[in-house]
């Protein structure tokens, strides 16, 4: 049972073949569940894995066939937005509490091709600009970056930036942030820049819809056998990278930390890998990141692409970073 299932999530994980599937769109009754789950079922006592202590998470689940995919999450207080694969949106208030309130349902309501195939929606990296409210897309297939305006009101500009414009199909634009002071980054999932190491980066000086020539390109090296799937920027303005593993029908995921002021034109950068999440802890297909401050703590969220299979889940998890003590770390 564990090959089939194996056998099949790899056929989903690959590009779509030449016959577009239809892209399934969610209906207008927000129907959303959220079921609380554990860091370790073995041991529920469990608090910390690496540099990060365990506040809880959810299940989250709904009626809706179209429900899941999620590849990235945005969060501010207590609102979340979370971007599935397929142009999908699901929005709620979640509060310390974890009852999920005000849910509601959403598309992405223009993007790549016609959006009756879910390759072309596959929105697979967002970014929120916290002062104006406006969102940057990232497009895998299409390797294209779209800015629309607050709450997806309408898409503003567009573009195909000729650096990325020939990164392999399906393994486009899958990490990006936007940057303190302006601009932004992306890192492609598999592929690095010809002659060099690990996957290729690319940092835009300003807006890249605006300005995609300005910047320059870097090389990020994952933990080995991992491939990056999302990233955000800590407070203190570092580079939080969500790196996934697929393998034996289990997924696998490793949160590693870069320093900015190593990321020069060029550069091969290697992050600090500062927590696992692999069994017998939780695991999934952790595909999206998201940071946030509670008072002077800083609050790493995690979101899961259930890949619309009812084997997987679609999580929701949060965490408070706090490196733990050297003799405390060895052994996590």
């Amino acid at each position: 049972m564990r090959i089939f299932w194996s056998l099949l999530l790899m056929l989903l994980l690959v590009p779509e073949g030449s016959r577009p599937v239809h892209r399934p769109v969610l209906g207008a009754v927000a129907d959303v569940r959220a079921t609380p789950v554990a860091l370790d079922r073995a041991d529920p006592r469990r608090r910390r894995v690496g540099d990060l202590v365990w506040l809880g998470g959810v299940k989250l689940s709904s009626h809706d066939p179209a429900f899941g995919g999620f590849s990235s999450l945005a969060v501010a207080g207590d609102r979340f937005t979370l971007l599935s694969d397929g142009g999908n949106i699901v929005r709620f208030a979640l509060g310390r509490d974890w009852h999920l309130r005000a849910a509601s349902f959403g598309d992405v309501p223009d993007g790549p091709g016609t959006g009756w195939s879910k390759r072309s929606r596959d929105s697979e990296s967002m970014s929120v600009d916290a002062k104006t409210g406006a969102i940057w897309v990232g497009f895998e297939n299409a390797n294209a970056l779209w800015r629309y305006a607050p709450d997806f009101a309408h898409a503003q500009a567009r573009v195909r930036p000729a650096v990325i414009r020939r990164w392999p199909e399906n393994a486009g634009p899958e990490a990006m942030a936007l940057l303190p002071g302006g601009g932004m980054v992306t890192i492609g999932e598999r592929e690095p820049w010809r002659g060099a190491k690990g996957r290729g980066g690319v940092v835009f000086y300003g807006d890249p819809v605006l300005h995609p020539r300005r910047g320059f390109r870097f090389n990020y090296l994952p933990p080995k056998g991992y491939d990056p799937s999302d990233m955000t920027v800590l407070p203190d303005g570092r580079w939080l990278i969500l790196n996934r593993r697929f393998s034996w029908a289990r997924f696998s995921s490793v949160l590693s930390v870069v320093d900015p002021a190593q990321v020069q034109p060029g550069a091969t950068v290697r992050g600090r890998d500062i927590a696992t999440l692999a069994a017998p802890l939780i695991h999934e297909n952790f595909e999206g990141v998201a940071a946030t401050r509670e008072g002077r703590a800083t609050i790493i969220w995690l979101v899961s692409d259930d890949n619309q299979l009812p084997v997987q889940r679609s999580l929701l998890l949060k965490f408070r970073l706090s490196p733990a003590p050297p003799t405390q770390a060895r052994t996590q």
